[in-house]
């Protein structure tokens, strides 16, 4: 099947000034270069870049002292050293929080590939290994002063795409997560709708707020997980309430193409119904070493979701091969 055209996308991209050919769909560094190295460490990010990501991807959570922190998880137990560093520090559940220490805190925890806090096992055996090479956490600050002197020095712009993790949660511990993070951009100089930046959250109010409430003009993306509860957000209805408030969705693989009777995976509706909407569409996560049962390799998945299924962009552990994919697109 060709690569369906779709007018308005090359609106939106060069709206955002994400990518440098209108068009063509935009490689996300899910977490940075996390394939190649671990995950949301500066080291990722620079690689991500060096790779030619479009866009490079951090999460972001509070600190005891307000610090935006880039890491995936409210917790750190599955990729630092907390809990050999501060034995005596976890809450009640046996999980170590990052809002409950200091980044003089936090910028002592070695980081190291993910892996399982109960068993010790990795998540991806076959990825960087413990070697004491010494990766710290990072600051969202530094994190967009490397990239945008990346962007300087090399002369190719990779733009942010940062996902807020869990602001009710910390909100219930006293914190505006998404206050915070637009006066870091704003900080950064990003603020319009055309600077290179997606905000990113699962949870519909907390976007919402960010427009309503506190006006940003930048694009927003609402998260759509595979799951019960956030169902109504892939129906036609869902997605036009979306379009209020938000400039695309970013659904996990398994919402945009399912398997057909024959066994070969088959698209859903879901990416037409959003551009029916005037969303775009950015699915994850592409892995490598994570590939759905009966697919013969990443090129090929990314191939098909690409050529069949029409996405506009795509959030992957693998960059370079994410380049490959679109480079070889008609």
């Amino acid at each position: 099947m060709a690569l369906l055209r779709r007018p308005f996308l090359s609106a939106v991209l060069a709206v955002t000034a994400l990518a440098s050919s209108f068009g063509r769909p935009l490689v996300i560094a899910h977490r940075g270069a996390s394939g190649y190295l671990p995950e949301h460490t500066l080291e990722a990010a620079a690689y991500a870049h060096a790779l030619g990501a479009d866009s490079i991807e951090q999460d972001v959570v509070l600190s005891k002292d307000d610090v935006l922190v880039v890491i995936h998880d409210i917790h750190l137990d599955t990729t630092t050293d907390v809990a050999t560093r501060f034995p005596g520090r976890a809450r009640a559940d046996g999980r170590f929080y990052a809002i409950d220490f200091t980044w003089a805190e936090l910028v002592t925890l070695n980081v190291r590939e993910r892996f399982d806090a109960a068993t010790g096992e990795r998540v991806f055996p076959a990825r960087f290994p413990a070697n004491g090479a010494g990766f710290r956490l990072c600051t969202l600050d530094e994190q967009i002063r490397l990239i945008q002197g990346l962007n300087q020095s090399t002369g190719r712009t990779a733009g942010l795409y940062v996902e807020f993790k869990e602001p009710a949660w910390h909100a219930r511990e006293g914190k505006d997560l998404g206050a915070a993070l637009l006066a870091t951009l704003r900080g950064h100089g990003y603020a319009k709708r055309s600077d290179p930046v997606f905000v990113q959250c699962f949870e519909p109010a907390a976007l919402r707020r960010l427009r309503v409430e506190l006006r940003t003009e930048l694009a927003l993306v609402q998260l759509i997980s595979g799951g019960a509860s956030q169902a109504a957000l892939t129906t036609p209805e869902g997605l036009r309430e979306i379009a209020t408030y938000a400039q695309g969705i970013g659904p996990a693989l398994g919402l945009v193409a399912g398997t057909g009777a024959d066994g070969l995976p088959m698209p859903t509706t879901l990416v037409r119904d959003a551009h029916a909407a005037g969303l775009v569409v950015h699915p994850y996560t592409f892995r490598a070493d994570a590939l759905p049962p009966g697919t013969p390799s990443l090129a090929a998945q990314l191939d098909f979701f690409l050529r069949e299924a029409a996405i506009d962009g795509f959030f992957t552990d693998h960059p370079d091969a994410g380049v490959r994919a679109v480079r070889a697109l008609p």
